[in-house]
């Protein structure tokens, strides 16, 4: 019974990673996609938190009561079950897909506060013009048509940063990492890094509209990279030193912090940014697909790769890092302040110009950075 439901738990987690983040970013104003786009990454580290603060021995971390702390999963799916009836539908969905204008007028204009709506339905006029050109858009044809394999190859790899980054070998293995770091209460350490994931979280939620996304991942992906050569040293000279064990936390809680300026919340709301209506549910599916099965990696390999390699398996997760800082830089777009129509054309505008010319140079979309009036939306 236990591993049936931790199944259906998983199941239905790894559908609200797809829905959740696609949701959000088609009820949200063009101005505001990524900050509301982090708030769903502020829920998962506040449960984070909450569940390690939980497992104190003296609250519920016992023989006796683990039982209920598993259990405590019932209390927020049932909260977010009587909180769904009162979300509207998606207004993209309602216009592109049923082509119910009012009702989708009706809700941008609940939902922003303003009456004047026009320039959004617009847009989603002329997506759903578009749409009806093309046709389905299946997890096949993400990888077939010209048009998707940029955004598509782009999804996967931001997933890939978020979990191959170490983050998560980091969550599951620190009180043994603290451990070997010298840290006689190591599980207080641990849920230090828990506090420090929250409160970077909501540093990123103000600055992902500010400094833009493409920015914010690239300053995460380098600074863990610098801090897993510092986890790697403290570790390796901690017998030496006594004060490498504190200098280890540091480099610990340095490290989340950078994940959650960048590579923790930016690869779930984009993938949602990078593509239109038609076939964002099948990216949306790729994507987390590619999320949870380098997060299951992650969790089945790194304790083996931690025997046999010690203080440097983080020297992996460096590799890793410097690889998607690289990638980030050269292929990833800045999306921010511009519209799914302008996003989407960008990428079909690339894609035109290869059919052109197979051997010729490409367009970057780097180079596309969002107008004035959109970016001070």
């Amino acid at each position: 019974m236990l591993i049936l439901g931790r199944l259906v738990i998983g199941l239905f987690c790894g559908l609200c990673t797809g829905f959740v983040p696609m949701y959000i970013g088609e009820v949200s104003p063009t101005g505001l996609r990524g900050a509301f786009g982090t708030l769903n990454q502020l829920g998962i580290v506040i449960g984070i938190l909450v569940a390690q603060i939980f497992g104190l021995k003296v609250i519920m971390g016992t023989e006796e009561l683990w039982p209920l702390l598993l259990g405590f999963t019932i209390v927020p799916a049932v909260l977010q079950s009587a909180a769904l009836p009162f979300c509207p539908e998606s207004p993209r969905f309602l216009l592109i897909n049923r082509k119910e204008e009012e009702s989708a007028r009706d809700i941008l204009q609940r939902l922003w506060g303003t009456q004047d709506v026009t320039q959004d339905i617009q847009e989603m006029k002329d997506e759903s013009t578009r749409m009806a050109q093309e046709k389905q858009a299946t997890v096949l044809e993400l990888f077939r048509s010209r048009s998707y394999q940029q955004p598509i190859m782009i999804s996967i790899m931001l997933q890939l940063s978020q979990q191959l980054s170490g983050i998560n070998a980091v969550f599951y293995y620190s009180t043994g990492i603290f451990r070997d770091a010298g840290i006689e209460e190591p599980i207080y350490a641990t849920i230090g890094t828990g506090v420090v994931n929250t409160i970077f979280t909501v540093v990123s939620l103000f600055l992902v509209e500010r400094a833009g996304r493409r920015t914010l991942h690239m300053t995460g992906l380098g600074g863990m990279a610098v801090c897993s050569i510092f986890m790697t040293v403290s570790l390796l000279l901690k017998d030496n030193y006594n004060w490498m064990s504190f200098f280890c936390i540091g480099a610990t809680l340095v490290f989340v912090a950078f994940f959650e300026i960048g590579p923790g919340p930016i690869p779930w709301f984009i993938v949602a940014e990078l593509f239109s209506q038609g076939p964002r549910p099948a990216a949306m599916a790729v994507a987390g697909c590619s999320n949870w099965t380098s997060n299951f990696l992650v969790g089945l390999l790194f304790p083996s790769a931690a025997f046999y390699l010690g203080a440097y398996v983080f020297i992996i997760f460096t590799g890793f890092l410097i690889l998607f800082l690289v990638f980030t830089f050269f292929k990833v777009p800045e999306t921010r302040g511009r519209t799914f129509e302008e996003i989407t054309r960008a990428f079909e505008g690339q894609a035109r110009e290869a059919n052109r010319a197979e051997k010729g140079p490409i367009v970057e979309m780097n180079s596309i950075q969002p107008t004035k009036e959109t970016a001070t939306v």
